[in-house]
């Protein structure tokens, strides 16, 4: 599925319009990220997850009730749950539309979820978005921290649809360097953990994991499904598929992000059809390359992979995540980690 990056805070409204084009093509979500309710995005998104956020922009009614999926959005993986705040000489006309801002008003994304402050009001408020949406699925987005079991306890107490855990190699357009590098657990730490937490509750078939952060290839993608995700975002990837053969257009004066970026120098220059192609080509040679490792394991679904499908050159790595050892016969593994 496509991550969450949001118009005006982090993307162009041509970037958002290819990337839920994309979407639709390849048969998969997107998200809207920390925004407003973009209507030509709601409007290309055949699935279509909207956050609601810390800085309250989609968090009427009037909004989440035109979403397929509610994502109520605690911290990311790059950022943790920061303060961000987006100066008003930075937003245009149509971000300040999107986000009902007045003349002059800053976007502010609050470290905090306004009104949540206790685990009481965190299982109210999953109530009444599902009461309100109709039943749709209402989820958890959190940064992976060494406090996951804790925050996925309270999650499943609210009777939540889906987890998403966000891992530290999560990009973002407006974190510093020292949150980016230095803050939360690895994506496969997270997964793992997470995964586990799961399936000692008995929640695994009620409760969806879906898994991001820095997940770029079709390999990594299928660990992060063997480990135990039941879906994954990308960011990162996605949109520089979307720009792939689009750089030419940018380079060698300005990066290629200029394409894509709100406030970047070439945003116009995206072709959004041409995107929407070059992206869904790239999401469909995922699945197919899946494919084709799980043929090569015997399997009939990617769905049938674990952690007995993986190996690691790594002790640590073997410890850590639960997998074997790849110096050790597998009936020798219990022996090995007992001694490690």
């Amino acid at each position: 599925m496509i991550a969450a990056m949001s118009f005006g805070g982090a993307l162009s409204k041509n970037a958002k319009i290819a990337l839920a084009k994309a979407a639709t093509m390849a048969g998969t979500a997107t998200n809207s990220g920390e925004a407003g309710l973009l209507k030509e995005e709601r409007e290309n998104a055949q699935l279509f997850i909207g956050q609601y956020n810390r800085g309250g922009w989609l968090n009427t009614p009037e909004k989440y009730k035109q979403l397929d999926a509610v994502e109520i959005q605690l911290g990311q993986g790059a950022k943790g749950s920061t303060q961000q705040i987006t100066k008003a000489k930075n937003i245009g006309k149509d971000f300040k539309k999107v986000y009902n801002l007045q003349d002059g008003e800053d976007a502010i994304i609050h470290s905090r979820l306004p009104g949540l402050n206790t685990k009481e009001e965190f299982r109210e408020l999953v109530a009444r978005l599902r009461e309100e949406t109709g039943g749709i699925p209402i989820g958890l987005k959190i940064a992976a921290t060494h406090h996951l079991e804790q925050e996925l306890r309270i999650a499943l107490e609210a009777n939540v649809d889906f987890v998403t855990v966000d891992g530290a190699e999560g990009g973002t357009h407006g974190g510093s360097p020292t949150l980016q590098d230095d803050i939360g657990l690895p994506t496969l730490l997270a997964i793992t953990r997470a995964a586990e937490f799961l399936a000692q509750k008995k929640a695994t078939h009620d409760v969806s994991l879906l898994a991001t952060g820095g997940l770029v290839t079709p390999g990594q993608m299928l660990k992060a499904i063997a480990l135990g995700a039941d879906a994954i975002y990308i960011g990162t990837a996605a949109l520089m598929a979307l720009v792939s053969d689009q750089i030419v257009e940018s380079v060698p004066f300005e990066p290629p992000t200029s394409l894509v970026v709100y406030a970047g120098k070439m945003t116009d220059s995206l072709d959004i059809d041409r995107g929407t192609k070059s992206l869904c080509r790239y999401l469909n040679a995922c699945v197919k390359e899946m494919k084709e490792i799980a043929i090569s394991l015997g399997k009939t679904a990617l769905i049938e992979l674990d952690k007995s499908d993986l190996l690691t050159l790594d002790p640590y790595i073997a410890r850590a995540a639960g997998i074997d050892f790849s110096y050790v016969a597998p009936e020798k593994q219990h022996d090995f980690f007992k001694s490690f």
